[in-house]
Order: structure tokens, then C-alpha cells, then sequence
């Protein structure tokens, strides 16, 4: 993406929701077909636009809103009921693992009326060997460091550094692990 803001009223929006109407289609089939890995992958990879290694397991459902700013790594586990809020770019690592409910996002609303249909793009990086724990939420902007790992139930709202614990809602770092 060039710009980190995308106004409504811009043709870029509209192409935008081209590719969410043709990715929802492909989620839908995604979650209500057959969760063999090796179909598993082959969609997801058709949503993301990308190939999706072998050695990465993905459980079902997986839900993105998007889907084309995605980049998943190798060795990574994704638990069931994933969401991608991916219009910002979203980057998860070599053997990062995701537990089940785990919320992404990389989009936010304006704050002024007048232009909260408006989105503010601000990509996501989970580092190498990160591990996001249940029901977690990484919030836009935020990057998660190597080998960090980010409590069941957490609201990461900053960047948590690499070999660091972080729990709570916003997160706070409660250990390393260096």
C-alpha cells in the first residue's frame, strides 16, 4: 500500500471491496468444506495470494476480512477461528503459533466524525517463534517480538519486545525469557 489512509470515497476503496466480495465467497467455502490440510492450505493460500507451506497447519474456521495482505511463514500452527483484519498488512513469522480466537488487526477508523468510514492502515509483524495465546488481540501497528509470547486473553495495544511475556488487557510485560 502507498498510503496508510484510504478514503471511502476513493476508487482504491472500491477496488478494495471488489477483492473482499471475492474473498468472502472463498472463506465461506473455506469453513464449510472439507478440512483436509492439504485443501486447508491450497484455499487459504488462494485468499491470501501466496503459497502456504507444508509445513504450516491451519484449523478451522479462519476468517480474514481481506485476505490479500496476509503473509503467513513456515512451521507456523494456526489454532480454529483465526481473524485476519488484514487491510494494513499482517506478517506472521516462521514458527509463530496461534491459539484459538486470536484476533489480528491492522486497520482503524478516524476519530473524527465526518471520516470514520474512512480507514488508517498500520501493519502488523509477529516475529519468529511468537506465540499468541487464546482469545488474545494484537491491535494495528503493533509488532510482537521473537520468541515472545503473549498471554491468553491479552490486549496488545504497543510493541512487546522479543523474549518478553506480556498479559492483561492492555498488555503489560509480566516475565522474559531470555
Amino acid at each position: 500500500m502507498a498510503s496508510n489512509y484510504i478514503s471511502r470515497e476513493t476508487d482504491e476503496f472500491q477496488q478494495l471491496n471488489r477483492i473482499i466480495e471475492r474473498n468472502q465467497n472463498l472463506v465461506q467455502q473455506l469453513n464449510t468444506g472439507c478440512a483436509k490440510q492439504l485443501i486447508v492450505r491450497e484455499m487459504v493460500g488462494e485468499i491470501l495470494n501466496q503459497s502456504i507451506s507444508t509445513t504450516t497447519e491451519i484449523r478451522l474456521p479462519f476468517r480474514t476480512d481481506y485476505g490479500a495482505n496476509t503473509v503467513i511463514g513456515r512451521h507456523v500452527f494456526i489454532n480454529s477461528n483465526l481473524m485476519l483484519v488484514d487491510l494494513g498488512g499482517i506478517t506472521i513469522a516462521d514458527y509463530v503459533l496461534v491459539g484459538p480466537n486470536v484476533t489480528i488487526i491492522s486497520v482503524n477508523h478516524p476519530k473524527e466524525a465526518q471520516y470514520r468510514h474512512d480507514v488508517e492502515l498500520n501493519p502488523v509483524a509477529i516475529e519468529k517463534n511468537a506465540w499468541l495465546g487464546a482469545n488474545s488481540t494484537i491491535l494495528p501497528g503493533v509488532t510482537v517480538g521473537k520468541n515472545a509470547i503473549v498471554a491468553a486473553g491479552a490486549v496488545v495495544t504497543h510493541d512487546v519486545p522479543a523474549d518478553t511475556t506480556v498479559a492483561g488487557i492492555p498488555a503489560r510485560i509480566i516475565g522474559d525469557h531470555v
